[in-house]
């Protein structure tokens, strides 16, 4: 949902600043900090979107990569993973909030404290989105095809409901993968780390 002026006017659910498109980013940042019960991302228009709350499965799921993805990166000590609530600037002003990401500790370092506590100004190296049953598949993609667009180097989107996972990789390619009997890797971005997509059953 896109939420406008109008939206919610009755007694309060959410706490609405009178002017919603202008909202500079350290306004909206608290405007998310003020409304801790939603979940929020902007796009590169200024409008913004209520993320819909995770059901269980969807929950274990993201746990699930989540904890693989720690666990690889614990070992190679080559980046830093951040979950579903973090919400980052992408180069075209959008906020977004993969269910999943991963950034080299180069690019992580070079924020300042400031940036880091935020919204950090950076597109992720590597991003995951786990489709729900609410998600619309064109809207998806249109997210992984932003975030490539925007310096992302690796992009998975993961369909539970239809066992299929698409693989993005900035040349323009995108690999599909039928069945969670498979496994998903990339040496390229995060060398020697496998995900077994059997844990999403």
């Amino acid at each position: 949902m896109i939420l406008s002026s109008r939206t919610f006017e009755g007694p309060g659910r959410l706490k609405l600043p009178d002017r919603m498109l202008s909202m500079t980013e350290e306004e909206f940042f608290f405007f998310c900090q003020e409304n801790p019960d939603f979940k929020f991302e902007r796009d590169p228009q200024g409008n913004i979107i209520i993320m819909a709350l995770t059901g269980g499965n969807t929950g274990k799921r993201n746990s699930e990569l989540l904890t693989d993805l720690n666990i690889w990166n614990r070992s190679v000590r080559s980046g830093v993973v951040f979950d579903s609530s973090t919400g980052f600037k992408l180069p075209n002003g959008a906020i977004r909030s993969p269910d999943a990401a991963w950034v080299s500790t180069g690019r992580w370092q070079v924020l300042s404290a400031e940036q880091q506590d935020k919204f950090p100004p950076v597109c992720p190296d590597f991003v995951v989105e786990l489709m729900s049953d609410s998600d619309n598949l064109k809207d998806a993609t249109g997210k992984m095809q932003e975030y490539l667009e925007n310096g992302c180097r690796l992009a998975w989107l993961i369909n539970p409901k239809t066992e299929q996972a698409r693989v993005y990789r900035p040349d323009g390619s995108v690999q599909v993968v039928q069945g969670f009997d498979n496994q998903l890797a990339d040496e390229d971005v995060l060398p020697g780390f496998t995900f077994d997509l059997n844990l999403l059953r």
